[in-house]
């Protein structure tokens, strides 16, 4: 390592709950074994590229705060370095992070490794320049990559959209990008490839033939799939759900809209979804609603592992921070039988003001933890309550006739009219009651 950036951190060790150290794991133990897997098999870390490097601290008011030297753009970054030079710094200091975290994944978007060329040709060599540097970095550190993605919306060409935009050539343009970048993913042997639809939505039905751009989109996610096949990626193709921001309406809303819209289109099979916890949010879901759906619709995929703010309607990308909601979400998966090719994603950005590099190391250190707290709640949950709903709905076993189709509705009515006795009783839901055993095992656990 010619450059470290993080030469005042030691590898972060797990050190117990006991521990007061801030840059050691309390709870996230990586060969701890749950139900026959260590806590690093079933939560199957990874760390963003683009937050966590490419972002310098700017938004909407105001400039770049963080501490970024290899970012040209942040206020202790060379504005005189070139573009190259930038994205190879960039990614010394990204693999010292990860080897010294301990997280065995990455990912990221094509522009967050490579810097866009002139022309489409000199991106894409740019590109394949950065995947030789990446290959290096990954053989000698062990980093393995969950997904690629494409960013076919920040560049204003895609301001209408990429897969759904009404002019043909930029339907053009975003394939060709999603083409070089799955061919990359599958050259660093990536575990999925995710579509990340930022603009796959409309700001207005006034001038948006939505039914024209489904039947667009649909065709594109063919065309993905039989890319997939043709190169021979043996990884997960995802689409990543989101209600809104930055369109008033995105056509990937939730992951039952992403599940009816694969169906209709015969994708079912061939695209799961990649879930963003702060996307739940927005859609009006819980975390675990959006995990319980797409297991239960056989699409479930990976997540993106972050929190928002309830009082702040956009996508804040903070870290983990609740262990009841990550607990359900993780009770969830670990009914749908955990991860296979996914993972826990931290599309995650530090606060503004957390600006020093260390505090990198703070944000994910926490979110480990919660996440690995988190799977121990949720396992010392699951025996339990599946047991209590089960019961709940035990009287279906003598029912299954109603279900299987062999009762009509005309003789339910016959024979509920010809029984005088018939007068069911509710029974109580015990919501409280399986409430207070969430929070008295989050408790509890150690």
């Amino acid at each position: 390592m010619t450059s470290p950036f993080f030469a005042d951190i030691d590898p972060i060790r797990f050190e117990g709950r006991d521990s007061d150290n801030p840059l050691a794991f309390r709870w996230y133990d990586a060969e701890h074994v749950v139900r026959g897997r260590t806590m690093a098999e079933h939560l199957r870390f990874g760390v963003c590229y683009w937050h966590s490097f490419a972002w310098d601290g700017s938004d909407i008011f105001g400039a770049g705060t963080l501490d970024r030297p290899w970012n040209p753009a942040s206020r202790t970054g060379d504005a005189t370095m070139t573009p190259m030079n930038a994205a190879k710094l960039k990614m010394e200091a990204a693999f010292e992070f990860f080897e010294k975290l301990g997280a065995p994944f990455f990912s990221f978007h094509d522009i967050d490794i490579a810097p866009a060329g002139a022309n489409f040709a000199e991106t894409v060599r740019n590109l394949d320049e950065m995947i030789d540097e990446a290959e290096g970095h990954m053989e000698r550190t062990g980093t393995k990559l969950l997904w690629g993605t494409t960013n076919a919306f920040s560049h204003p060409r895609f301001m209408s959209g990429a897969a759904t935009n009404p002019d043909p050539d930029l339907f053009k343009y975003a394939a060709a990008q999603v083409a070089h970048c799955m061919n990359a993913t599958h050259r660093l042997g990536g575990a999925n490839y995710v579509l990340w639809g930022g603009r796959e939505g409309y700001d207005s039905l006034l001038n948006t033939d939505m039914g024209r751009e489904l039947d667009q989109l649909a065709r594109f996610l063919h065309m993905v799939v039989e890319h997939k096949h043709a190169i021979g990626f043996d990884g997960t193709i995802l689409i990543e759900p989101k209600p809104m921001e930055p369109t008033k309406h995105q056509y990937d809303y939730d992951s039952a809209t992403v599940a009816g819209f694969l169906r209709k289109h015969g994708l079912e099979d061939e695209i799961k979804v990649n879930i963003e916890v702060n996307h739940a949010t927005l859609s009006g879901h819980d975390f675990h609603h959006e995990v319980a759906t797409a297991v239960n619709e056989g699409i479930f995929g990976s997540i993106d592992a972050n929190s928002g703010d309830d009082r702040l309607g956009w996508d804040l990308d903070r870290f983990p921070v609740s262990v009841e909601q990550m607990s359900l979400g993780m009770l969830e998966i670990l009914r749908g039988g955990g991860f296979t090719t996914g993972g826990l994603m931290f599309d995650t950005k530090l606060r503004r003001q957390s600006i020093e590099r260390d505090d990198l190391f703070h944000g994910h250190i926490g979110g480990m933890d919660v996440m690995a707290k988190a799977l121990l709640v949720a396992d010392s949950l699951m025996d339990e309550l599946d047991e209590q709903r089960d019961d709940r709905y035990s009287g279906w076993a003598d029912a299954q006739h109603i279900l299987n189709g062999e009762a009509t509705l005309q003789q339910l009515h016959d024979q509920v009219l010809s029984d005088e006795s018939f007068d069911p009783e509710p029974s109580s839901g015990r919501q409280e009651l399986l409430e207070n055993l969430v929070n008295r095992r989050i408790d509890q656990v150690r």
